[in-house]
């Protein structure tokens, strides 16, 4: 029988939209559904964000019963009211790092010091890194201890350009995510716009949007019965 794995999953702590006025922040779906999946299989949750404490969440929906579930469970709750700073994880405790998505991602993640030592050092540990829709925003990043990006190379996905244009977006969001992930010499694998794609290339699993949460969950649960 396999030990219970641990998996932190990570959220942006970003409220604001760029200049549009409108709010931001993680999106719930992203990360109640991965949740439920990792519940299931028998892991632990943790949460974490960039600065700890309550995040910014957005896409709330109560009548999405596994929503409800996730904000009503006991322990869940306590953890989402106070979740774990990101430079205060020690990744020697975690089996998986999951980075939730919404638009927050774009703006915090991205050369964030501690959200990329959490990746190297969980990677590097024979862990697994996997990231959902804009969440990959956090291995942008990322750099192994060789030097090289961690996505160099590897196949994957996340919120591809033609979503984020369908969403008026464009010209909102600090960089063009799908392009960055190339830049970095990753292979990006798009699906038709929103509709459910996740990839795994090793011990990185991603997936492109939020459509693709619960398909990336099971992933990563694949990901890590084999790691």
């Amino acid at each position: 029988m396999s030990r219970t794995k641990t998996v932190l999953i990570v959220l942006t702590s970003h409220a604001e939209l760029g200049d549009t006025g409108r709010a931001t922040g993680y999106y719930m779906p992203e990360v109640a559904h991965p949740w439920q999946v990792f519940s299931q299989a028998g892991h632990r949750v943790d949460l974490a964000s960039v600065r700890g404490g309550r995040p910014p969440a957005s896409g709330v929906d109560m009548d999405d019963r596994v929503q409800k579930a996730f904000l009503e469970d006991p322990e869940m709750s306590a953890k989402l009211a106070d979740t774990l700073r990101a430079e205060d994880v020690d990744p020697a405790g975690y089996d998986a790092v999951f980075f939730a998505g919404g638009h927050g991602t774009m703006w915090d993640f991205p050369g964030n010091p501690a959200l990329a030592a959490l990746a190297r050092d969980v990677y590097e540990a024979g862990g697994v890194v996997a990231a959902l829709c804009h969440g990959p925003a956090a291995l942008v990043g990322v750099r192994l201890s060789d030097g090289r990006p961690l996505v160099e190379g590897k196949r994957l996905t996340g919120f591809s350009n033609a979503e984020e244009a369908a969403m008026g977006l464009t010209g909102v969001v600090p960089f063009a995510l799908q392009t960055a992930l190339e830049e970095l010499g990753g292979k990006h694998e798009s699906a038709p716009e929103f509709t459910a794609h996740a990839v795994t290339d090793g011990r990185l699993v991603t997936g492109q949007n939020p459509a693709s949460a619960t398909d990336t969950a099971v992933a990563t649960v694949r990901a890590l019965a084999s790691a």
